[in-house]
């Protein structure tokens, strides 16, 4: 007797079921899922969505591409302080189908949603005649009233990045001209360090609480730290001053921009860092560092909050930097 499941529904069960690890899930058998948040919280939801030939190389590793397309949203949860809670998945997929691609795709996914405690709830698989298409919905749980928003930042604040800055708009352009490793001089573990940060983002949720505990604002870095601290402060109604001697950038980086001085610019306004930006009051900044310390997160102070509405980014000799576009946008 022929199976009374669909095509879909087989791939479903036999890729993504493992996922659904919460009971809320039903075991994908259902339409839709139930998550209740715990006693005095509210969920934070978020979604994000990645796209082959513009967020991923279509020849990248399947399982990069699953952790790439949950790690951008697990950052939006980290910059508003939330503990992750799930997730739902749209993956669009062009025929014939890749079963092998998908089997790996799939065990990136599960490997990271149990790292991260974020256990998929459910979604749809669809076929596209472009290229693979995968959005994911996350959402996390605060204590009620304390998520950190982007509209938060206050007159003094000082300004704070996680990690490094521009890694993954450098490593983008390696990965398009290898020329660039040697025009930049960098040696093969400099090229690699650059490369996997566009490929695999490292949200930053270990801080997530620390950022609850201090931060009057903050939200990741997707498009680009100018751009977004501009979109912060436009949110804030308020200014900012950044050093731009100050930004964190790892030793791949140095090198290139030592090679390379224009490269300040895609450093600052690249986008794809995945790192988070915040405002501590100034009151708070010992015990930020001491926590995010404690959390194993490295933070750099980079600038502080000031009245009014520019946002201003100074170099070396204090001169006003100015970019021919501040941020990333498809648009």
């Amino acid at each position: 007797m022929a199976s009374s499941q669909s095509a879909e529904d087989r791939l479903i069960a036999r890729h993504f079921k493992p996922l659904a690890t919460h009971p809320g899930a039903f075991g994908l058998v259902d339409d839709a899922a139930v998550l209740t948040p715990p006693p005095g919280h509210e969920l934070v939801l978020k979604t994000d969505g990645i796209v082959g030939g513009v967020h991923f190389f279509l020849d990248d590793p399947p399982e990069t591409v699953a952790q790439k397309a949950l790690r951008v949203n697990l950052s939006d949860l980290a910059s508003k302080g939330a503990r992750p809670a799930g997730f739902l998945l749209t993956l669009a997929l062009p025929a014939p189908i890749d079963d092998r691609w998908l089997s790996r795709f799939a065990r990136g996914l599960g490997a990271d949603a149990r790292r991260y405690g974020c256990p998929l709830f459910g979604g749809d698989t669809v076929h596209t005649p472009g290229p693979v298409t995968i959005s994911v919905a996350a959402f996390g749980t605060v204590p009620k009233g304390t998520m950190v928003r982007r509209g938060g930042a206050r007159a003094g604040d000082r300004i704070f990045v996680t990690g490094t800055i521009g890694d993954a708009a450098l490593g983008v352009r390696v990965r398009m001209d290898k020329k660039l490793a040697r025009r930049w001089t960098l040696d093969a573990a400099m090229r690699r360090h650059l490369e996997t940060r566009y490929l695999v983002p490292q949200p930053r949720n270990a801080l997530a609480e620390a950022l609850r505990r201090h931060a009057n604002g903050g939200m990741d870095v997707s498009d680009g730290l100018a751009g977004d601290l501009a979109k912060l402060c436009r949110a804030s109604g308020v200014g900012a001053e950044v050093d731009a001697t100050l930004v964190p950038l790892s030793k791949a980086a140095r090198r290139a921009l030592k090679a390379a001085p224009p490269l300040i610019e895609p450093i600052l306004t690249g986008g794809d860092d995945f790192e988070i930006l915040a405002t501590i009051p100034a009151r708070k900044v010992a015990s930020f560092r001491a926590a995010a310390k404690r959390a194993g997160v490295a933070v750099t102070e980079i600038g502080r909050i000031v009245v009014g509405k520019s946002t201003r980014f100074r170099s070396a000799d204090g001169r006003t930097m100015t970019f021919a576009r501040a941020s990333y946008s498809h648009f």
